[in-house]
């Protein structure tokens, strides 16, 4: 969820600030636009378009480039007035607190397999080998 760049923000910046130009240009082509006249203002205009044209191109060539992915919940967050901050700090929270708990269950599970793997060892000795090999490639000890 990387922000957009200051040289990419600059650029469209840039390519919206021609394509307006580019714009303005026609609607001024527009409305000198003189067809019984002896002066080219059909290649002008023509010209104009193309600019324009060409503008509205490079426009649509930068934005087929990824965008940043941001979270609804934190658009509803900005839109009700809070800070976006807020939103950060309690994902990390959230997110602490499930690892938390993950952990308690890894935790808990290895546990029980100890407890499971000296009760098989107890109960069924010729086993023994194999219980190790599966304990310690399930990260246990043995």
């Amino acid at each position: 969820m990387a922000p957009v760049g200051k040289s990419d923000h600059d650029e469209i910046e840039k390519q919206l600030k021609g394509a307006l130009q580019d714009l303005y240009q026609l609607m001024v082509q527009i409305n000198t636009y003189d067809s019984s006249s002896s002066r080219p203002t059909r290649a002008v205009l023509e010209n104009t378009i193309n600019n324009f044209a060409s503008s509205l191109r490079t426009i649509q060539a930068s934005s087929s480039r990824p965008l940043p992915h941001i979270p609804p919940e934190l658009i509803d967050y900005v839109d009700n007035g809070r800070n976006p901050d807020i939103y950060t700090r309690e994902f990390v929270e959230l997110a602490r607190r499930g690892n938390q708990l993950m952990k308690g269950k890894m935790e808990a599970f290895g546990d029980f397999r100890d407890v499971l793997a000296r009760e098989m060892v107890q109960g069924m000795p010729e086993l023994e080998g194999d219980v190790a090999r599966v304990v310690r490639e399930t990260g246990g000890k043995k």
